[in-house]
């Protein structure tokens, strides 16, 4: 039997803690660091990121668009990073928040979690906003052993009016979502492979977050605001191994200095440990 991404996550938290490193490398970064916003500088960044996660972070998060906006040569060195990463045996969750409709989302899918695709990651974040039935061809790859992240409740404030919105049975939008996943999870032995976002700086929803039976993917730590100690609070009934932080800007601006972005990283994982 194909052991399931949520398996693995839950094994790489538990032995390695919940710290995700986000791998940014958008031009004002680039610059704090001396590096032309170039793409020789992009992979600079992202392979020293990398580095200095291996062995000490559950997984790393590239977002896509930084390397998107090099076109052709940022795809690449997405690739390598994946790449490199898989030989590292450090799970990566690709940042690039798809989804559509029908055939559309079958491609998005085929991209980023098929095996015969270079882009091919452990998990991927999706946009569940044209519903959450339509993100099937994303489910379907996670019973092949890859995951899927799906954004419930953003850390950005422009996100809460959608994602507080009432549906027509007076259910707040992200409460759907996430009781929505918990339904697909239950059909699942041990912890489910689809996932949730849900931002460190949003309130807690009605939904019982202890319920999920699936992984959550966790940003606003960090630069944004949200501390260790507030991510323990929120998810403080949640199972051991099933909340991922990510954080990224407070751990990039100890570089580039190779052992200082390794001692950033060790201090966040031991941080999140304590509350989780």
């Amino acid at each position: 039997m194909v052991e399931t991404f949520g398996q693995r996550l839950q094994e790489r938290i538990r032995a390695l803690g919940p710290l995700c490193v986000g791998i940014d490398p958008s031009s004002s970064l680039l610059t704090s660091w001396g590096r032309p916003d170039t793409i020789e500088g992009v992979e600079f960044m992202a392979l020293a990121l990398l580095e200095a996660s291996v062995g000490a972070a559950a997984a790393i998060k590239p977002q896509v668009a930084y390397f998107e906006r090099f076109g052709s040569a940022g795809y690449r060195v997405l690739e390598r990073l994946i790449s490199d990463a898989r030989d590292a045996q450090i799970l990566v969750i690709a940042d690039a928040k798809r989804g559509d409709i029908g055939a559309t989302n079958d491609a998005y899918a085929s991209a980023w979690l098929d095996d015969s695709s270079p882009l091919c990651s452990d998990a991927v974040t999706v946009s569940p906003f044209t519903g959450v039935g339509a993100l099937t061809p994303f489910f379907a790859r996670a019973l092949r052993g890859r995951g899927v992240f799906v954004l419930a409740a953003t850390s950005n404030d422009e996100g809460r009016s959608l994602q507080r919105a009432r549906t027509d049975r007076d259910e707040a939008v992200e409460d759907l979502i996430l009781r929505s996943i918990a339904e697909m999870n239950r059909r699942e032995e041990g912890l489910g492979s689809l996932g949730v976002v849900l931002g460190a700086t949003r309130d807690r929803p009605r939904f019982d977050l202890a319920a999920l039976q699936g992984p959550y993917l966790v940003p606003g730590v960090g630069a944004q605001g949200a501390t260790p100690e507030q991510v323990g609070r929120l998810f403080e009934r949640c199972p051991e191994g099933t909340v991922m932080v990510n954080v990224a800007r407070a751990i990039a601006d100890s570089g580039p200095e190779r052992s200082a972005l390794r001692d950033s990283v060790r201090r966040w994982r031991d941080n999140l440990t304590t509350f989780l």
